[in-house]
């Protein structure tokens, strides 16, 4: 049955985070994925950062064993800020309260690994019959180039599904659900007709591909839970909305053209947080001076002319 449209804005955001993150072992072994900085903020905070400047300040981790240490990072730590209190480091103290004002952080369990899919199907009972974002951790949207706040707009308006899309090169596609998109009145909006999760280039039916921001409707959670496993052996949240398209939810895609970091691999990890770090107003001027030099060399420079005072 086609999905009953609302004009309900989704308040909820949910954030999967159970992954073993094997990319970046050794790293990982005791620290989550998700905490791993970039620059001096681990993503996961950036992340909740733009869930709540978007409006959503209800966030439902979804974590798996060993990882609480995610739901400690926005909690308050009384003694770290006593001993930054009495030093007058006002500016540090600002740094670590606030992650703790940003949202309500739940959490709920995946017990195993099953897929992105299931990982959302674990967030069914917090999120109930009502929309609701789904954002992936590896991916960071400038807080400049805002794309949440224009796909919940989108939703509450359309219902159905509304997913956050970029082009890729073709040989990229095999990294990425692909849509079969065409375009509407509104010039950033494609409607969706298929999805297809990481096509092979020959196959692909366009080079529109998916990044982690989606926004959908309640209705989902009871298509993942017959939703059978596909590609790796998983449940896929593709597949799923592939399943509500065909049975004539809407689906809508916007399209993102803004600064986007992908932390999902070593390579471009590294890659974001160098452009992060050479963007910011405190720390960019030095760094990018210190980096021009360092390629300039030949990157054989031995002098490290940032050098601070340990503390």
């Amino acid at each position: 049955m086609p999905e009953t449209r609302t004009r309900t804005r989704a308040r909820k955001a949910v954030i999967p985070a159970a992954g073993l993150g094997t990319r970046f072992l050794p790293a990982t072994k005791a620290v989550p994925k998700e905490l791993l900085p970039v620059v001096d903020k681990p993503a996961l905070q950036y992340i909740v950062e733009e869930a709540a400047a978007s409006g959503l300040t209800d966030v439902l981790l979804v974590t798996g064993r060993g990882k609480s240490s995610m739901v400690d990072h926005f909690d308050r730590k009384l003694d770290l800020e006593q001993t930054l209190a009495e030093s007058g480091k006002d500016d540090l103290l600002d740094a670590i309260r606030r992650p703790c004002d940003l949202a309500a952080i739940h959490t709920s369990r995946q017990p195993e690994p099953l897929g992105l899919g299931h990982a959302v199907l674990c967030a069914a009972a917090h999120v109930g019959n009502q929309p609701f974002a789904v954002m992936l951790g590896d991916d960071l949207i400038d807080e400049r180039d805002p794309l949440l706040p224009r796909m919940l707009d989108l939703q509450a308006d359309t219902g159905g599904i509304v997913v956050g899309l970029i082009e890729v090169p073709r040989e990229q596609t095999k990294l990425y659900g692909i849509a079969t998109a065409k375009p509407t009145e509104q010039e950033d909006v494609v409607a969706i007709s298929e999805l297809v999760e990481k096509p092979d280039p020959a196959d692909a039916p366009s080079n529109l591909a998916v990044i982690g921001r989606y926004v959908l409707p309640g209705e989902i959670f009871d298509v993942i839970a017959r939703t059978q496993p596909g590609r790796g052996g998983e449940i896929q949240l593709t597949d799923a909305m592939a399943t509500m398209a065909n049975e004539g939810t809407p689906v809508h895609g916007v399209l993102f053209s803004g600064r986007r970091y992908d932390t999902g691999d070593r390579q471009s990890y590294l890659r974001a947080v160098v452009k992060l770090a050479a963007d910011r107003d405190d720390l960019g001027p030095d760094f990018r001076d210190w980096l021009k030099s360092y390629v300039d060399s030949g990157f054989n420079s031995t002098f490290d002319s940032g050098a601070g005072s340990a503390g």
